[in-house]
Parts: C-alpha cells; sequence; structure tokens
C-alpha cells in the first residue's frame, strides 16, 4: 500500500534520477540494509574472523566512498578543486591518474598539480574518519598526525594551485569517477581485507617483529592502502601494539603518496604538471615520515 501511494513521486524519480544511478543506491542498500545485517556476529576459526566486522569495514568504506561520489555527481560544474578534494575522499589515487591524464593536454601545470595535492590531503581525512569509526584508540594516536598532514597538504595545495599558469582559460571538470559500488569490487576488498588481517595476526604470532609490518605497510602503500589500514584497526591494541599499528598505517600512507607521485608523472606524459606532483606528493611522503620516526 505505501509503494501504491508512493507511485507517482516513485514515477517522478525516475525522470529525474538516471537509471544507473537509481540501479547504484540499490546496490548501496544491498551491501548495508541486506546483506550486513544477517551475518553472524560471532569470531570464527583459528584467526577469530568475524564476518558482521568483516563485512561492516567494507561497508563503511563503501559508504565513505559513495558519499563522495554523490557530492562529484551533484557538483558535476564546481571546477578541478573542487573536485580534487571530493574525489581524494572517493579515492585519491584514481583522482591523482585522473588528473594527470587531463593536464596533458592543458597548459596549467601548476593548477593540476596543486589538485592533487589537495586529493592526497583529502585521502587524510578520509582515513581519520575511517580509523575512528573502528579504533578510538588507534585515532588518538593517529588524529594529530592526520589532520596536520591533511591541512599542511591542503593549504599548500591551494597555494601552488593559485600560481602563474600558462593560460588564462576557465577549466570545467572534464573527468568522471566510476560507480564505487559494484559488487564484485565489494567482494574483493573483502576478499583482501580478510587476507591482510590473517597475514598480520601470523607476523605477530610468529615475528613478533615491527620491520614486518612496516615493510608489508610500505609495499601495499603502492597498491591500495585502505585493506591494510582496516586490518591494523582490527589488530590494533589486541594482536599489534597501538604505536606499531599507527606506525605501519603512516609508513603506507607515505608509500602511497609516492605511488601516486610516480603515477602522476608517468600518466602526464612526463610533462611540467606530473612533475610538480610527483615533487608536492614526495614531500608529503616525507613530512608524513616525521609523525612515523616519533612513534
Amino acid at each position: 500500500m505505501l509503494l501504491l501511494e508512493l507511485k507517482e513521486v516513485l514515477e517522478g524519480l525516475t525522470q529525474r534520477i538516471a537509471p544507473q544511478e537509481i540501479l547504484t543506491f540499490t546496490k548501496f542498500l544491498l551491501l548495508t540494509a541486506m546483506i550486513l545485517p544477517v551475518l553472524p556476529n560471532q569470531p570464527f576459526g583459528q584467526f577469530q574472523i568475524n564476518p558482521f566486522k568483516t563485512w561492516l569495514v567494507v561497508v563503511a568504506v563503501s559508504t565513505v566512498s559513495y558519499g563522495s561520489y554523490l557530492l562529484l555527481r551533484v557538483t558535476k560544474e564546481s571546477g578541478i578543486l573542487l573536485s580534487a578534494v571530493l574525489g581524494g575522499i572517493y579515492s585519491s589515487t584514481v583522482t591523482t591518474v585522473a588528473l594527470s591524464k587531463r593536464s596533458v593536454n592543458e597548459n596549467h601545470p601548476h593548477l593540476f598539480a596543486g589538485a592533487t595535492l589537495l586529493a592526497s590531503a583529502s585521502m587524510y581525512l578520509r582515513l581519520t574518519i575511517l580509523v575512528g569509526i573502528f579504533n578510538w584508540r588507534l585515532l588518538d594516536l593517529l588524529a594529530v598526525p592526520f589532520l596536520v598532514l591533511a591541512a599542511a597538504a591542503a593549504i599548500t595545495g591551494w597555494f601552488w594551485s593559485r600560481r602563474p599558469n600558462g593560460s588564462q582559460e576557465e577549466l570545467h571538470r572534464q573527468f568522471q569517477h566510476g560507480n564505487p559500488l559494484e559488487l564484485r569490487a565489494a567482494f574483493f576488498f573483502a576478499a583482501v581485507f580478510l587476507l591482510i588481517l590473517v597475514v598480520t595476526k601470523l607476523l605477530f604470532s610468529y615475528m613478533q617483529n615491527r620491520g614486518a609490518y612496516y615493510v608489508l605497510g610500505a609495499v601495499i602503500g603502492f597498491a591500495d592502502v585502505d585493506p591494510f589500514i582496516m586490518s591494523m584497526t582490527q589488530n590494533a591494541g589486541s594482536t599489534t601494539p597501538l604505536n606499531i599499528a599507527a606506525g605501519a598505517i603512516l609508513l603506507a600512507a607515505a608509500s602511497n603518496n609516492v605511488a601516486k607521485g610516480i603515477y602522476a608523472y608517468a600518466f602526464s606524459k612526463r610533462g611540467a604538471a606530473g612533475l610538480q606532483s610527483l615533487m608536492l606528493l614526495i614531500l608529503l611522503a616525507l613530512a608524513g615520515l616525521i609523525p612515523f620516526l616519533w612513534m
């Protein structure tokens, strides 16, 4: 009866919203309202894997990405800088690659390099939110470094983007992010998260060496930092000491910045914007090592 009553409203939505966007929202409901509640909330097996908490990690990452994706859709003519900020919350790596490819045909190296740094500033805000959702004790160690790095990167990126460029032509965003809620990607993220969770527990059980965590974080930082960082939030304070988990997360984020700098330089075809992005992201990575060395 409720659906019948809302028939006109629902039909109006189908005329104003693209079918693909309705499907994307349906997938979001599937991930959150259907799959999550039916999973058992208790640990299983030797590694104490909790299906509910595992999928909750997937839901949290997907929700942050989807929220940023919706803002990107709403503000599609907002310009390069705002798109970089929102895209960085969605995926700073994807945004870096998109900006680098776009810079090849534009004569605005400072603008694109500054926007790339802004995307990485958003990454630190995103990581702060995700760590805070799952581990407050770990957030106590990481909140100040993450927020300081985010502020430093945002301020530097903003001023760098304001430097004079070769052209005064106004730019509008021309790249689009893909759907962040592909079910295959969600299940793949869950599988990678579980794999890293098991590996980190094995490392502590058999090696109990902080160097192994740091090497793992540095290597994974060149791929996708989210599964590793989420696994650290689950282990920190239990199988992994808090300071080691915090240090490994900082190192993973720093190595991810280096990787993005390399991507920016490569996808910009070694242009001025790519070289500037590489320089700025390496400096950000070095700044991220300061709290790591302190911990």
